[in-house]
């Protein structure tokens, strides 16, 4: 069902942008990478730059050709660079570029977004997630992060939890619902790729190693690939606004802790 469709993907270079891609193409899509990266494999054309930025936004909207069929925002950072910068990148410039390619996009086309289980806290936080929602494009920051103290190690999960908010919002917006396109999220688990490395950092290993106990093993790109090319393709015609845990049952275990049941 991706079979003649060209796909535009940012994060390409690596982890699981560059599984997406890799799969993608053996299943008969035409890719777009972008990346600040080179990849490590040709594509049928690729982007050099940077989301987090207005200007590398607006570099990417003029390359990029007239129509496609979906886009897949998988480029983010784990936070280590500051909580302005991983806002910037994880949701800001991902908002702007989305929004901007809007009008691109065939319809009945698909925008997926790659979340996480870090944005699980999006019901407790959900004033704070409304007000930095509510900043345009790509805001000052300063004033914000100080008014809801929001250090650098809670970038990361704010910025999925704006994500995760953005993705139901967003798929009633008449930008995206008059022309049928769907936008949907996909919220890993821990993953082996090498970021993983850096959110032990942040979180630290004793959370780390209970996500990956409650579930047997860390999933990988391969695990995630899958489930963003299926809410890309002409299959998943029928579910727009959804987050999709591909976590190997995370959530559910994490449900049942909060929850009591």
């Amino acid at each position: 069902m991706l079979l003649g469709k060209t796909i535009v993907i940012t994060g390409i270079s690596s982890g699981i942008g560059a599984r997406i891609g890799e799969l993608a193409l053996a299943l008969g899509a035409d890719i777009i990478g972008v990346d600040v990266n080179p990849p490590a494999r040709p594509l049928d054309a690729f982007i050099k730059a940077d989301i987090g930025s207005a200007q590398g936004v607006a570099e990417i909207v003029e390359t990029l050709p007239r129509r496609f069929d979906a886009l897949c925002n998988v480029a983010g950072v784990s936070g280590m660079i500051g909580a302005a910068k991983t806002l910037a990148i994880n949701f800001y410039g991902l908002r702007e570029l989305t929004e901007a390619l809007a009008p691109r996009l065939r319809e009945g086309g698909a925008v997926v977004n790659v979340a996480s289980i870090a944005g699980y806290g999006w019901r407790a936080n959900l004033e704070r997630a409304k007000a930095f929602l509510a900043a345009p494009g790509f805001p000052d920051l300063g004033p914000l992060l100080a008014a809801h103290q929001v250090p650098d190690g809670e970038a990361y999960p704010l910025s999925k939890e704006l994500l995760l908010l953005w993705t139901m919002r967003a798929a009633h917006q008449p930008l995206f619902k008059d022309r049928g396109l769907r936008i949907n999220a996909v919220s890993p688990g821990p993953v082996t790729t090498p970021i993983l490395k850096e959110f032990r950092q942040i979180f630290g290993d004793p959370r780390v190693d209970d996500d990956i106990a409650r579930v047997g093993r860390a999933g990988s790109a391969p695990d995630i690939a899958p489930a963003v090319l299926f809410l890309c393709s002409d299959g998943a015609r029928w579910i727009n606004g959804a987050n999709l845990p591909v976590d190997g049952g995370l959530e559910a275990s994490i449900n049942a802790t909060v929850l009591g049941f």
